[in-house]
């Protein structure tokens, strides 16, 4: 009876041994499966590439093989202007928030500028200077530099811009790109270069022509720069790279998702506007809204004693809806065009 007993004990012990066994084993090869289904993911192959990230994948970004801006071609076998531009390129491919804004921005906005970039012969690469300068903002700098292309308050009249304290034009993104294009074309007549141009345009053209001259040469690639102006060509490089093949940088925005233009009615005005406010909700709209559409308007009345004509645009009444507005532009036949579409 006792041996019974001690060879039962020792069943049950070898049983519960054996199943702490088959536990241990169980749960370790739990946790390897589990392993592989989280972190497996097929490699980056010439078919299926992954441009950024994917699953685990944490890649840099591929820079083209040849590059200009503005017609004048960026050296890219010299290894220093090679990694200036894989900064940048890095930088703003991995500044998720900001570069989607750019891309949902541009969407409105583009529209709006090329054909003024167009009609002053300004090389298109220009319009990405933009986004560099203010990101599609009306945008105060802490030097006072202001508006879509950060004019400061000299520079800004120099060329045309009305600032008084009910008005300033710099905030006006057409007056505001027709003079940004009058003081480009300068920069580049007396440069000779675009790139020079739009190095000046950051620095002023006495910086530039006191490096180039101490320097010795007028190549941007070959001066060595403050940090803002040496970064400042790659800043706008990288945003035309990504923003010219958005899908290939790893930014897929539906064309849904991204800023309509709103059609708008232009009404001109001769006289003077007692009370914004009152003057906007007579059009069917809001004070906000005019401020939106109109930013150049800083006051809550535009005193007009000169009876100078000013336009001011509002949206149609129906395009505030975000569904007419898709509707209008017809935007699941947009998906088809391009991946590029902005």
């Amino acid at each position: 009876m006792q041996l019974y007993e001690i060879r039962k004990i020792k069943t049950i012990r070898l049983t519960q041994n054996l199943v702490k066994v088959i536990v241990v084993l169980l749960a370790l090869i739990a946790i390897v499966l589990l392993y592989k289904q989280i972190s497996y993911h097929p490699a980056p192959t010439e078919h299926h590439p992954i441009h950024h990230y994917s699953g685990y994948y944490v890649t840099a970004p591929e820079i083209p093989k040849e590059l200009t801006f503005a017609g004048e071609r960026v050296p890219l076998e010299n290894f220093d202007v090679y990694e200036s531009l894989d900064r940048e390129l890095l930088v703003n491919t991995y500044f998720h928030s900001q570069t989607i804004l750019s891309i949902k921005r541009a969407f409105r906005f583009f529209s709006i500028i090329e054909p003024i970039l167009k009609k002053h012969q300004i090389p298109e690469d220009f319009k990405y200077l933009l986004v560099i300068e203010s990101n599609f903002t009306n945008s105060v700098s802490p030097a006072g530099a202001t508006g879509f292309w950060q004019f400061m308050k000299s520079t800004a009249q120099k060329y045309g811009l009305v600032i008084t304290e009910e008005i300033d034009e710099r905030y006006h993104l057409i007056k505001s790109t027709e003079a940004a294009c009058k003081l480009l074309r300068d920069l580049y007549a007396y440069h000779k270069s675009w790139t020079l141009a739009a190095a000046a345009y950051n620095a002023g053209s006495g910086n530039i022509d006191k490096v180039t001259s101490l320097q010795k040469t007028n190549n941007y690639y070959d001066l060595h720069l403050n940090e803002e102006t040496a970064r400042y060509i790659y800043r706008i490089l990288a945003m035309k790279i990504i923003m010219s093949n958005p899908k290939k940088y790893g930014f897929y925005i539906p064309a849904k998702t991204k800023y309509f233009p709103v059609p708008t009615e232009k009404i001109p005005i001769d006289s003077s506007i007692s009370d914004l406010a009152q003057f906007a909700i007579d059009q069917g709209v809001n004070y906000k809204i005019l401020r939106i559409f109109n930013p150049w308007l800083r006051k809550y009345k535009l005193t007009n004693s000169e009876r100078k004509t000013y336009v001011i645009e509002l949206p149609k009444k129906e395009y505030r809806d975000i569904n007419q507005l898709i509707k209008l532009l017809n935007i699941d036949s947009l998906e088809l065009i391009s991946d590029s579409i902005h």
